[in-house]
């Protein structure tokens, strides 16, 4: 992305610490890694001079291109271990991949400010819920029927292209209201991972965008999806382990103070 190799070699560093990190958090948290992803290929990408309104959507882009790896390697893990709910998998799929073209429609029109906004916005009222939510609330004892789930699924694939993350932000929580337990909610949201980031980062690699960092193709920069995704595929095992090892309380709450802390990161950068 720059030729100085002053700026080249801490660059690399930090994209495969962040890598690192992503993937033990899809593998521990099902949220496939892209909640750490976008801010930091933010903050990499504008100190490094290419700040422009279209700069979110290259990091939504290339946050999600390194989710189908990332979600495929946790997802296997979790199968492994006899987690992954494959008829809820199967029953959203379509619907979820609609809502996920549609995010990338959405996302080429808003500005970088408008998606950093919403990031903030979403992700600390998504952290707010598994912080203070109560085990007992749900919605219902079941996932929701055919007529529902054509409402949730689209809507979790729209919202998690926005953000630029894997399913699990907005499928943990959807399924544990539904009576889903929640290291099962945690594999399969994995699932939803793939199902999201497959059709959006195909789409955002038609897409154009201004300013981009060298090696780009469409909105998806190629050099940080490789270095992530070659850390990343290494790493999400560990978080799988982990997840099968925690008490569910501590994992709800792992998830929600980290959810919290990114985006109040994120609003201090748009609000202040």
């Amino acid at each position: 992305m720059t030729t100085d190799a002053a700026t080249l070699g801490p660059l690399i560093l930090i994209l495969i610490a962040t890598g690192a990190v992503a993937g033990v958090l899809a593998g521990l948290l099902g949220v496939g890694g892209g909640i750490v992803l976008v801010p930091a290929f933010l903050y990499l990408f504008s100190a490094l001079g290419y700040a422009s309104d279209d700069l979110m959507q290259i990091c939504v882009a290339t946050s999600l291109a390194t989710i189908i790896v990332t979600s495929c390697r946790s997802l296997l893990a979790h199968n492994k271990r006899g987690a992954v709910d494959w008829s809820i998998l199967r029953s959203w799929a379509v619907f979820i991949a609609i809502g996920a073209l549609a995010g990338v429609l959405v996302v080429h029109h808003l500005s970088t400010t408008i998606l950093q906004a919403f990031f903030a916005v979403m992700v600390f009222v998504i952290a707010m819920y598994m912080l203070f939510g109560k085990p007992t609330w749900r919605l219902a004892e079941t996932m929701p029927g055919l007529a529902r789930r054509a409402i949730y699924a689209p809507l979790t694939g729209l919202v998690s292209v926005l953000l630029g993350i894997g399913g699990g932000s907005i499928g943990t929580p959807l399924m544990t209201l539904h009576g889903v337990p929640i290291h099962r909610a945690v594999a399969t949201a994995s699932g939803f991972g793939v199902i999201i980031a497959v059709p959006s980062a195909i789409g955002f690699l038609l897409t154009s965008v201004s300013n981009p960092p060298p090696y780009t193709v469409g909105a998806v920069n190629i050099p940080a999806f490789l270095i992530v995704i070659a850390t990343t595929t290494l790493t999400a095992p560990i978080g799988a382990t982990l997840a099968h090892k925690l008490d569910p309380k501590v994992l709800k709450r792992v998830f929600a103070l980290f959810l919290a802390l990114v985006a109040l990161n994120m609003a201090r950068k748009v609000f202040f």
